[in-house]
């Protein structure tokens, strides 16, 4: 979240950056919500004064009477502060994060695009993955829908084996990077999702929750992993603490509907590995294209085409400062007039404190005080987009696969099918 200090001084401007990623929210009412909430937290502590200092020494009957009044007035106002912090705390909330000076203003489309590889050249009609893995038996679309719900699956055969080899991949890569492995769980307290920016109810959630439980699965172990050091103060004195992490994810996708969504686009269960940040305000930014340098030296050594952009304020998410995608090409994504376009399979965000000032993650500045650290996360390799721009990209006339030479030691072969 913002400081409160900040949105009290800078109202217009966080009206205005409000307007720039299509959030609609009552910033007067806020301020008006948060002067109720401080009037009221000085007429109680008036109070709670008072009646300390008329305990002191044997009350006599009346003043008895007078003590009962002063303390059931503190609990009434206690309860008035009650309502008036949780509507406080909600709007709080919804305020996304400032936005970086250089993020393009728009919606989903007007993105910026920083660099682009040329798309692949076929000298045949390239076919979508779904088709490609269908036709060699490597997933099971319909009995995953059985057994669960739609947009699950069964993988099968060397689609297992290719999952395997991305994460093995991908970890090797990370690891040489000092960036420290993890496996998480795949849950995570409702306060913690909360914290990192997911919402975890109502009609516009994007996870699951267990029921009875105050616990949801997560959809990726940046939930987890930025809830790893809540409420503490860190160490960063020998520099950033650099993690990646491995999880299942789990997302309802609620409202993806349509042709983007066909096959593995947009599933409810997936496996990704993430790296996630902590570090002090003024390493963010570097470390922001750290991440993005790394994803770019993933995709490179598998040999994609894709390109990276820089996404526009409507398009962020509330969490993030800023936010760079990777998009490869995928056949899936061609029409009558093109045998494919771009889709997302990695983002990177440099999301500064507003995840550490939900989560009150600290580390001591140049002074000895506490000061809120940066967060930042970026995906490393995820097993429902990678595979789509492998398939797609490496699929060959006769309908089978070339394995990327980089995932040829995992899979001990160079053609799949």
């Amino acid at each position: 979240m913002l400081d409160i200090k900040f949105i009290r001084e800078n109202i217009e401007s966080v009206k205005q950056n409000c307007a720039n990623r299509v959030v609609k929210i009552n910033i007067d009412r806020l301020i008006e919500t948060d002067e109720l909430r401080r009037l009221k937290l000085r007429e109680i502590e008036a109070l709670r004064a008072t009646r300390k200092a008329g305990s002191k020494g044997r009350p006599d009957p009346e003043e008895i009477e007078r003590l009962r009044a002063l303390g059931d007035g503190i609990k009434q106002k206690e309860t008035e502060l009650a309502d008036i912090e949780k509507e406080y705390t909600e709007l709080m909330l919804q305020i996304p994060n400032l936005t970086h000076p250089e993020t393009p203003i728009g919606g989903e489309n007007d993105y910026r695009i920083i660099s682009e590889k040329p798309a692949p050249e076929f000298s045949f009609a390239p076919k979508n993955h779904e088709e490609l893995l269908t036709n060699l038996d490597l997933i099971d679309f319909d009995r995953g829908a059985k057994v669960a719900a739609a947009k699950f699956y069964f993988a099968k055969n060397d689609l297992v084996r290719l999952n395997q080899a991305l994460i093995n991949y991908g970890i090797d890569l990370v690891a040489r990077h000092g960036y420290t492995l993890m496996e998480t769980p795949d849950m995570a307290r409702n306060k913690i999702l909360e914290g990192i920016g997911f919402n975890p109810r109502g009609s516009e959630t994007q996870v699951y929750s267990v029921e009875n439980t105050d616990l949801s699965l997560i959809g990726t172990a940046e939930i987890t992993v930025g809830g790893y050091h809540a409420d503490e103060i860190l160490d960063l004195v020998d520099g950033p603490k650099k993690y990646a992490a491995l999880s299942h994810c789990f997302r309802t996708e609620a409202g993806a509907y349509g042709r983007e969504s066909r096959g593995l686009y947009r599933v409810h269960q997936f496996t990704k590995l993430e790296m996630f940040v902590y570090c002090r305000p003024e390493e963010s930014e570097t470390l922001h294209n750290e991440l993005l340098a790394i994803e770019k030296e993933i995709c490179d050594g598998l040999g994609l085409s894709y390109r990276v952009i820089d996404v526009a304020s409507g398009d962020l998410g509330g969490p993030a400062y800023r936010k760079y995608d990777i998009e490869a090409w995928m056949s899936m994504k061609g029409d009558a007039t093109k045998q494919g376009d771009f889709g997302e399979i990695t983002s990177a965000s440099n999301c500064a404190d507003y995840q550490a000032r939900r989560l009150n993650i600290r580390y001591r500045d140049g002074s000895g005080d506490p000061a809120f650290v940066h967060t930042l996360n970026g995906t490393s390799v995820v097993t429902s987009r990678f595979p789509i721009a492998i398939v797609e990209q490496y699929q060959r006339a006769d309908g089978t696969i070339s394995v990327p030479e980089v995932l040829q030691k995992y899979l001990d072969k160079k053609v799949i099918g």
